[in-house]
C-alpha cells in the first residue's frame, strides 16, 4: 500500500504522543476530477476509490480505516464525542469530532473551507472541526474547545493549527459578509481588502487564529498552503465552480492520541 504525502505542523509534533497530518490530493486511486486522494463520501466518486484512499490515510496515521472517522459536514457548530467507531455509512451529523480515546483518528474534510487541528498534550485530548464561515463566525472553535474541556483539557494547555485552506488572495465576499463578521467583532474590518465593486477579500486565516487565541488556548498557528491557488496540490470548490467543474473532491485533515 502506498503511503500518501501529508503535511505537518512543528505546534502539533512537539505535542508527545499525538500523530497529525495534512493531507493533499496526492496518493490515492481516484480519477479524473478526483485525483487522486479524495477522501469525501459526499462527492460523487467511485465508492470503492474513497475507501481505498481513506485506508491508506488511516495508515499513514498509524491506525485502520474504521477508526478513522469522519462527520457529515454541515456548516454548524455542532461536536460530536467519539468514544468508539462508529461507521462511515452512518456519520453523524457536525462539524467536530473531539476525543480521548488512543487510536480514534479524528478527522475534517476541506475544500477551501478551514481544516482545525487541536490538542492538549498534557491531558491528551484532540479535536478536529471544519471551519467554513459560518461556523467559524457562529463558534465552531469554540465549541470544540468547550467539547475538548468536557473530557478534561484546559485551554491554556490546547495548541491548534489551521491547516490549508483558501487564502485572502482568492477568498472573494459580498458586502453583507462583511457587515456580519464586523458586527461580531469590530477589528475583523481590517482582514477584508477592497476588491471589484461591492466584492472584499477575507483573511479567514488570520480570523480563525484571533478567534482561538480570544477562547484563550496557548497557541494558534496556520500553514501557509491556499487550497485555491494550489489546486494542483489540493482540491478547491471555489476553483471548481470558477472553472464550471460540477463536482470536487475533499481533502483530509486527520488527529490521533497514539497507542
Amino acid at each position: 500500500m502506498n503511503t500518501p504525502p501529508f503535511k505537518t505542523s512543528p505546534v502539533l509534533e512537539s505535542a508527545k504522543g499525538i500523530t497529525h497530518g495534512f493531507f493533499s490530493r496526492h496518493g490515492g486511486i481516484s480519477e479524473g476530477i478526483y485525483t487522486s486522494l479524495n477522501t469525501g463520501p459526499g462527492s460523487d466518486d467511485t465508492p470503492k476509490h474513497i475507501t481505498e484512499n481513506r485506508k491508506r490515510v488511516a495508515a499513514a496515521l498509524g491506525t485502520d480505516a474504521p477508526r478513522l472517522l469522519s462527520v457529515h459536514q454541515c456548516h454548524t457548530t455542532d461536536v460530536i464525542t467519539a468514544l468508539e467507531p462508529w461507521h462511515p455509512d452512518n456519520n453523524p451529523k457536525a462539524d467536530a469530532i473531539v476525543t480521548n480515546i488512543p487510536g480514534i483518528a479524528c478527522s475534517a474534510l476541506s475544500a477551501d473551507c478551514a481544516p482545525v487541528l487541536l490538542a492538549d498534550p498534557v491531558a491528551r485530548v484532540i479535536g478536529a472541526a471544519h471551519a467554513g464561515w459560518r461556523g467559524a463566525l457562529n463558534g465552531i472553535t469554540d465549541t470544540t474547545i468547550e467539547a475538548m474541556v468536557t473530557l478534561g483539557a484546559q485551554p491554556e494547555n490546547i495548541c491548534a493549527v489551521i491547516g490549508p485552506c483558501i487564502s485572502s488572495q482568492h477568498f472573494e465576499v459580498g458586502p453583507e459578509f462583511v457587515a456580519a463578521f464586523i458586527a461580531e467583532h469590530q477589528n475583523t474590518a481590517k482582514l477584508f481588502r477592497k476588491g471589484r465593486g461591492d466584492r472584499s477579500y477575507f483573511d479567514i486565516k488570520t480570523y480563525l487564529v484571533r478567534k482561538l487565541l480570544r477562547a484563550g488556548i496557548r497557541t494558534a498557528q496556520t500553514l501557509p498552503d491556499c487550497t485555491y491557488e494550489q489546486n494542483q496540490d489540493y482540491f478547491s470548490y471555489r476553483y471548481n465552480t470558477h472553472n464550471a467543474t460540477t463536482d470536487y473532491g475533499r481533502n483530509i485533515s486527520a488527529i490521533m492520541i497514539d497507542l
